[in-house]
């Protein structure tokens, strides 16, 4: 029975708004309520998670309607928001299937990260404001997920960065949390400015941020260039670049990506990941599962259609990358929570692999089986670090016997997380290295870059998760204080860990009766696996003869990626269980390799030493520059204005003024004299003419 599509409005809404309501009575009253107000939040947020998992039920996991894509602006779920120079800006919700099933997979994991932190979190003295910025990260994501434009996707986009900036650097009181949050927030700046700068290019070329309309637009092949905001004159400049309308959508698409590789931790723009660790460890479980990172993946996967074949490749080139990159990096780490961090940015860059190389279902697949295990493989390490009070490995070992829940529940998600047949990561990581098998194998030699780094990740990350299980849980205790005092977590910290674990077995539908379920959950909104650039730019992908690779890679693909498992669990046993191997000599063995990716690297020292080093040699120099030339400038010409104003001030002084009272003078001293002689007094005329009249004989008698 389909919703009404009012219901699915109200509904939408209530799934996003709640959580915020939830936020704004917690920082304002949440110090008065009852414990902290905890239970507040709690139900917030599994208030929207009923209602996401009703929806999923009824549209995706239910009977399937081929028909059901999306409702939009035809079934009045889009409102006008602002009216700019005759551009109506619209705000709207968009349902489809990859929307309701983010829907359903963030709110669980939110709601047992809720109910786990109120054990983890128990005591602190900003308790309630910590729930208040977990409904509210929530309510971000939560929007950047239905709404139905590229532009309100950016807006949410960046109140997750706020969302993630409070909650880093929530023990603000402490040195190193707000250095991270910060870290973290400049980090995403810098792809947020590319993504803003791609957002505007795609508004240029299609002359909507509608998705609906963006990739109608695309796959017709009409790009109103002329008609959007700078006219004929900006697609000259285009052209005048050598853009043509396949560069300037390859270009927009590579823009608009640069988001998701500071969002979503890909390299280089990773750095930032590691140090998020300051924070709570429910917070490293919601960022790393659900929410920051997955928002990276989620906006690719919701711009898939827009994506030309060469943006496409450079996606699967970063992911690639960073699949690799990050697998060395979680080897050589000590920090429990560093491991995790390092495996979901190995995680984040197999995604963005298969969704490059065509895995649309593949790589949005493994985004919502990996926010399962990987959510329980963080809350797992909370309750390891609650119980020992360390991060550091090298503290630990022998804990599988005192804390026994939180031991099983880390193993279902490591042989999650590893692919392990029958766990819900093998499903779709298998469907990964297929497709990047199948990717090679339909464009050649060099085309097999991706299917090499999915397949040594595979086998590092077997590694690296195995390593920490053998140095958490098993052997002798590193510390007997810490291992005496080692205890199970309570029931509200242990439920969440077994209902986690328990979606780490079955998220993949090892036991639902549908088949290929996943597609279900991921209908694309274009009707075929091309990306609408392709159809719009006449591009003839050999989408049957790479579909058809697919499927002949799935068995060697399983075949290689039950090898790295095998290799990277015994080698993890050689070395770090039995101890057949020494670790310590193939450590020396290797050290100048071991060197730098202990120290990640050195990409933060490339950015602290070139890049911010760099600008602030460039403000020494410009301060140096403006000191000594433009200051030295102006105050020279500022004293030459004072000299010439000195000298003109002088002239006017003696020479204008001096004029002006010599005439002053002259005039008054004229009149005081002509004064005695004009008295008015006519007797005085008299005698004046008497006395003129007798100089006058005088003188003519003289002569």
């Amino acid at each position: 029975m389909a919703f009404e599509p009012q219901t699915l409005v109200t509904m939408a809404l209530a799934i996003v708004l709640v959580p915020l309501l939830g936020a704004i009575t917690q920082i304002f009253v949440g110090r008065k309520l009852p414990k902290g107000g905890d239970w507040l939040a709690q139900a917030c947020i599994v208030t929207s998670a009923i209602l996401s998992i009703t929806l999923f039920v009824k549209l995706v996991a239910g009977p399937w309607d081929p028909n059901f894509a999306f409702h939009s602006v035809d079934h009045g779920l889009s409102w006008t928001w602002i009216k700019l120079f005759d551009v109506d800006i619209t705000v709207g919700i968009l349902f489809d299937n990859l929307s309701v099933t983010m829907l359903a997979m963030v709110t669980i994991i939110a709601s047992c990260i809720f109910f786990f932190s109120a054990g983890y979190m128990k005591g602190d003295r900003y308790y309630s404001r910590f729930f208040a910025y977990l409904c509210y990260f929530c309510f971000a994501m939560l929007g950047l997920i239905v709404v139905d434009n590229l532009l309100f996707l950016f807006v949410f986009w960046e109140l997750v960065g706020v969302g993630s900036y409070l909650l880093i650097g929530f023990f603000f009181y402490e040195e190193t949390p707000p250095i991270a949050a910060m870290k973290a927030f400049m980090t995403n700046r810098v792809g947020d400015v590319l993504f803003m700068l791609g957002l505007v290019l795609a508004w240029q070329l299609t002359g909507t941020l509608s998705y609906r309309e963006m990739f109608e637009v695309i796959a017709s092949g009409a790009f109103p260039v002329a008609e959007t905001a700078g006219g004929l004159e900006t697609h000259a400049v285009y052209t005048w670049l050598g853009l043509t309308n396949h560069g300037m959508l390859t270009l927009s698409g590579i823009l608009i990506f640069c988001g998701a590789i500071s969002k979503s931790a890909q390299v280089p723009l990773h750095v930032w990941l590691p140090d998020a660790m300051a924070g709570p460890t429910p917070v490293s479980a919601l960022i790393h599962a659900a929410t920051m990172v997955a928002a990276g993946v989620f906006m690719v996967g919701r711009m898939y259609p827009f994506f030309t074949p060469d943006a496409l490749a450079f996606i699967a080139g970063i992911g690639a990358l960073t699949a690799l990159v990050g697998a060395t990096m979680g080897i050589v780490m000590w920090d429990i929570k560093k491991v995790l961090a390092y495996s979901t940015m190995s995680q984040l860059g197999y995604m963005m692999l298969a969704l490059g190389v065509g895995g649309y279902t593949a790589g949005l697949f493994h985004l919502v089986t990996h926010a399962f295990f990987k959510a329980c493989l963080f809350l797992g390490s909370g309750s390891v670090i609650h119980a020992v009070h360390s991060q550091d490995m090298r503290d630990m070992g022998g804990l599988k016997k005192k804390m026994p829940v939180t031991y099983w529940t880390f193993l279902i998600a490591t042989l999650a997380l590893a692919g392990v047949p029958c766990f819900a990561g093998y499903y779709s990581k298998d469907q990964i290295v297929a497709t990047a098998m199948a990717w090679g194998m339909t464009h050649g030699a060099a085309a097999w870059t991706p299917f090499v780094f999915a397949a040594v990740g595979a086998f590092m990350t077997t590694f690296y998760m195995f390593r920490l299980i053998f140095l958490t849980f098993h052997g002798k205790p590193a510390d007997e204080h810490k291992y005496s005092h080692a205890h199970e977590s309570p029931a509200v910290m242990a439920l969440p860990l077994v209902i986690l674990a328990a979606f780490a077995i079955f998220a993949g539908g090892s036991i639902n009766p549908l088949p290929h379920i996943e597609h279900l959950w991921f209908n694309e909104l274009m009707p075929t696996p091309a990306s609408a650039a392709a159809a719009g730019l006449g591009l003839d992908l050999h989408l049957d003869h790479f579909e058809h690779n697919v499927h002949a890679a799935h068995y060697p693909a399983l075949v290689v990626s039950l090898l790295a498992i095998i290799i990277g669990f015994f080698m993890a046993r050689a070395f770090y269980l039995k101890k057949s191997a020494d670790a310590e000599a193939w450590r020396q063995r290797f050290g100048p390799v071991h060197t730098v990716v202990s120290n990640k690297y050195y990409f933060d020292e490339f950015y602290n030493g070139v890049i911010i080093g760099g600008l602030h040699k460039l403000n020494r120099s410009l301060y140096w520059f403006d000191r000594n030339i433009i200051d030295r400038i102006v105050n020279t010409v500022g004293l030459t204005v004072r000299f010439v104003a000195f000298i003109a001030g002088l002239f006017d002084k003696y020479v204008i003024d001096g004029l002006v009272n010599f005439w002053r003078w002259f005039t008054q001293s004229l009149s005081s004299i002509f004064r005695l002689i004009q008295t008015g007094n006519a007797q005085s005329y008299l005698t004046w003419t008497l006395v003129g009249v007798l100089v006058l004989a005088f003188v003519l008698a003289g002569n």
